[in-house]
């Protein structure tokens, strides 16, 4: 068994109830495959041998009759029971990817590939059906019927039993080989369906900008040749599933011949009766047919487990550090205290920011500038508690001057008391209202008017339907309606990640101005500024600069560590 099967079949009571309903299978099964060769037998020797008619019959094939319903009213309400087995694992699964994709933060999202985690919760977890439904009944059944075949097999004729005995097992050594040689393909082929998807997703959210600039067309050829490469992998995974399934019915078919022939050879010598030389013709070949089976739904469960074992180690996956307490400090009575910050960008050896100190009060704009990749966008995920510091520590020191550290706190219940607008805020398919109402479900059309209005956003329709991620909106729009859904939430600590890039002179005083007036209210203000207007109206400015962690050598005076040429310039996307 796979580390993946092991946690499927140790994942609480649901497990336990798959597992005793497929041994529960396994055992009717097989008492119902011997009764039907049974009957088959008394019913077929009775009339050749005995003479038996119609009225002498009847009770033989009615029970015959009924064993045939029995067995496949069973197969109807094992993949009842499986399917809905399935449904309660699969959505547990995605419940708790979910929980931990949001636990693990933003900077594991950017580095994760987005369309492989879509791909894994939906397609690949919906494989598992195949898994539930036919893959473990069938392993119970492989382990349960053979045995019972033996056993009353050898009651009748103890040859045709030892026969069975010494060829089952080749059917399993044949299937250990065909698994390994399918678990590569099987990774292959799911790699390529990863990166498909990967691409994919990437051309249809980029493809505004990439008709933009002319370069659609040239995306054709690579997702052409992606496909290819999942096409390539997809055939030699069926090759190897349809070899698979000819050697281990050629086993079958062989295995069932030597029993054949010996109770042929048997028969024809007199030394065994018609009726237990067909009761054991026909109960042989049900000792094989499980295994056969498997191994076909083997390659049916393939994709579900690959998806779950992924799934498992993105749940397994160390989440974000987080405290425990839960009373919450005043942050409206105290102050935002950030001492020596700084964070090592993972894959570089750069802290950005590095050794950031500032503090930020109630009713005060802290406006925080410098190069791209100095790490601003990072101080505002550390603030939030999305990102570990690599060094010095994030506080808030309440009235009476005492300090937490926010690492201390509840995570979720702090980042409630905290707004925040990134530079390119979520916007869902829905109308403007509902929106700007996500932060705030119980905001009146009013509120949400005046909230709109404050942000020069008065002419915009809030019962306006937008597509997915605010699709019939301008950059700026969106940007705007982040902002206004950020002041409606009304929350202590505002931060704002360049909340006036790409709007107009027009559009970023009236966003100025609505920042402005939620300082005066009382919240204290974080904003990364870019433009001047913006710092402008900051009371204070803080430069923000990243350094090299291989060269820690002091600055020369006048130099920042943002400008400094020693190491490159990382992404805008890494702040």
């Amino acid at each position: 068994m796979t580390p993946a099967d092991r946690r499927l079949l140790a994942s609480g009571r649901i497990a336990v109830v798959a597992v005793t309903a497929a041994v529960a299978l396994g055992v009717l099964s097989a008492a119902l495959a011997v009764a039907q060769a049974w009957l088959l037998a008394r019913s077929i020797s009775g009339a050749f041998l005995g003479g038996d008619g119609l009225p002498e019959l009847a009770a033989p094939l009615v029970a015959l009759a009924a064993v045939l319903a029995a067995r496949a009213g069973l197969g109807w309400g094992a993949e009842i029971a499986a399917q809905r087995i399935s449904g309660v694992v699969k959505s547990d699964l995605r419940r708790r990817l979910l929980a931990r994709a949001v636990a693990l933060g933003p900077r594991w999202a950017s580095e994760a590939r987005s369309g492989e985690v879509v791909l894994l919760a939906t397609r690949g977890l919906d494989a598992l059906d195949g898994y539930f439904a036919r893959y473990l009944p069938q392993l119970a059944l492989a382990a349960i019927v053979p045995a019972v075949v033996v056993v009353c097999l050898a009651a009748a004729d103890l040859i045709a039993a030892l026969t069975v005995l010494l060829t089952v097992p080749l059917i399993p050594v044949f299937m250990i080989l065909v698994g390994r040689m399918s678990e590569s393909r099987r990774r292959r082929r799911w790699a390529a369906l990863s990166r498909l998807a990967h691409r994919f997703l990437d051309v249809v959210a980029g493809l505004p900008t990439l008709r933009a600039y002319g370069r659609a067309d040239a995306q054709v050829a690579i997702l052409r040749r992606v496909t290819d490469a999942y096409r390539v992998e997809t055939m030699g995974t069926l090759r190897v599933a349809f070899l698979s399934a000819l050697v281990l019915e050629l086993l079958a078919t062989i295995s069932v011949a030597l029993v054949a022939v010996g109770v042929g050879l048997r028969l024809a010598a007199g030394d065994l009766g018609l009726e237990v030389g067909l009761f054991a013709l026909v109960l042989a070949p049900e000792a094989y047919l499980p295994l056969r089976r498997l191994g076909a739904e083997f390659h049916a469960s393939e994709e579900g487990l690959t998806a779950a074992a992924q799934a498992f180690e993105i749940i397994d996956a160390a989440p974000l550090a987080g405290g425990t307490r839960a009373t919450m400090p005043d942050l409206r009575g105290g102050r935002l205290v950030v001492d020596g910050l700084s964070v090592a960008q993972p894959g570089r050896d750069v802290a950005a920011p590095a050794a950031l100190s500032v503090d930020v009060r109630p009713g005060e704009i802290v406006a925080l500038t410098g190069p791209s990749g100095a790490g601003k966008s990072t101080f505002l995920a550390a603030v939030l508690g999305l990102v570990e510091p690599s060094a010095g520590r994030i506080a808030v020191e309440v009235a009476d001057g005492t300090a937490i550290d926010i690492r201390e706190l509840d995570g979720d219940r702090w980042r409630a008391r905290v707004a925040w607008v990134p530079q390119e805020p979520f916007l869902a398919a829905g109308s403007v209202a509902e929106n700007v109402r996500l932060v705030a479900p119980g905001a009146s059309d009013e509120a949400i008017a005046a909230a709109l209005a404050g942000v020069g956003m008065g002419d915009v329709e809030p019962g306006l339907i937008l597509g997915e991620r605010g699709a019939g909106l301008s950059s700026g729009q969106r940007r705007r309606i982040g902002v206004a859904r950020a002041l409606l939430r009304g929350s202590p600590l505002l931060l704002l990640d360049e909340p006036t890039a790409g709007l107009d002179e027009v559009a970023e005083a009236a966003v100025l101005a609505a920042v402005a007036r939620a300082a005066r209210e009382g919240a204290a203000v974080l904003l990364v500024a870019h433009r001047p207007a913006a710092a402008a109206r900051a009371d204070r400015v803080v430069p923000v600069a990243w350094a090299s962690l291989v060269d820690p050598a002091p600055l020369p005076p006048g130099v920042s560590a943002g400008n400094r040429g020693d190491v490159g310039v990382i992404g805008e996307g890494a702040a």
